[in-house]
């Protein structure tokens, strides 16, 4: 049988060589199943894009029944860890050192203003040196205030004081829980982090052991090497992907509202996708150490930051964005953030798919041409 014959016997002996080399080497067993739960327990946790127990200041010049009525929903509020102060002077240098983050002053003429039905103004200072948390303390603090005043104007007959009524429905995270949009995001990161890395350094290591001239001298092609190579650990990433999922359902409390069935298949394109990058690098590389921090900074960065895992690609300049086509993980991200909080939105899922597609057979084309049965 000549060396470009297929030959499953020996498809079979090269993955249970990898399998073997696995078993006496765990390390590729802690990549797959000990970092991706390290890094979603510490991502899960430690990225939020909520605004929870805010330390809010209030000033009340001058206490009394109609001012407790608004303070009392700033109290009641599961946003708010409030802090009284007696003088503005103080909360405002509390403020400025950060010891809270926002400041509800009502002036002595609060009071009298809404007796008089003469303007009442209510003074918000924000931090805004993280402008993402100052903008959501200060929709918190509109939320309170307008539910004051539908409840004011209700207790006082006259409801129909309002001319526009705003009924809000949200789609798709009614909960408005940022851990259900994030986590999925962290399993695409992870899993690129996790693929790339399975396979980044195996080439690398067979050269640097000097067993790849071994290979190279026996009949197996190099067709059959790549996919004893690519098997084994496709079977390890999808462990880690599985386990990826069962934390994010059982553990972060993330809806699954679209189909099993959809979400493996993208997951299995997108690992095939992960794990041929890494091989290409290890390709490449030929050295363990440099295939390594090269999967790190090929990979993982963009898909942290150009995926839109966190950051609006449409807010991203053009030329930024544009690159963002070229990131595996940003048609994973859609497609896993669709398939959990939405369904099985087929407008979102197929292209994204095709897209996963192409970026494989691209991936797998290149290690064709760079792949070869010679030393150099």
């Amino acid at each position: 049988m000549s060396a470009r014959s297929a030959s499953p016997m020996r498809l079979g002996g090269l993955v249970r060589k990898e399998l073997l080399q696995i078993v006496r080497d765990p390390s590729a067993v802690a990549i797959a199943f000990l970092l991706p739960a390290v890094l979603l327990i510490l991502f899960g946790y430690g990225v939020s894009l909520d605004a929870e127990d805010v330390q809010l200041g209030v000033v009340v010049e001058d206490p009394g029944a109609r001012t407790a009525a608004f303070t009392a929903g700033l109290t009641g509020s599961t946003y708010f860890e409030p802090h009284r102060y007696a003088r503005a002077e103080t909360a405002q240098r509390d403020l400025a050192r950060g010891a809270i983050d926002g400041l509800v002053h009502l002036r002595a003429d609060f009071a009298a203003g809404l007796a008089d039905r003469q303007p009442a103004p209510i003074q918000l200072l924000v931090n805004g040196v993280d402008a993402n948390t100052a903008r959501l303390i200060q929709g918190y603090v509109q939320g309170v205030w307008s539910q004051w005043l539908t409840e004011r104007a209700r207790d006082r007959g006259a409801a129909g004081a309002v001319p526009v009524t705003l009924e809000q429905r949200v789609w798709f995270n009614a909960e408005l829980r940022s851990r259900n949009y994030l986590v999925p995001g962290l399993i695409v990161v992870i899993m690129t982090l996790i693929g790339t890395l399975l396979t980044a350094m195996i080439m690398a290591r067979e050269w640097e052991r000097g067993t790849m001239e071994a290979l190279l001298v026996t009949p197996v092609s190099m067709a059959e090497i790549v996919a004893g190579k690519l098997l084994p650990y496709f079977l390890l990433g999808a462990g880690g992907m599985a386990l990826s999922t069962l934390m994010a359902l059982f553990l972060f409390e993330v809806p699954l509202r679209g189909s099993l069935l959809v979400l493996c298949g993208a997951a299995a394109l997108f690992l095939l996708v992960a794990l041929a990058m890494g091989l290409l690098i290890s390709i490449i590389a030929k050295n363990q150490f440099v295939a390594g921090q090269a999967a790190i900074v090929a990979t993982f960065l963009p898909a942290f930051m150009l995926s839109g895992f966190i950051f609006d690609l449409n807010s991203m300049p053009w030329l930024i964005e544009g690159l963002t086509f070229a990131i595996a993980a940003r048609y994973f991200v859609a497609i896993l953030q669709t398939v959990f909080l939405a369904g099985d939105v087929w407008a979102v899922i197929l292209p994204n798919a095709l897209a996963l597609v192409a970026m494989g057979l691209l991936f797998l084309l290149l290690i064709r041409r760079r792949a070869h049965k010679r030393l150099e």
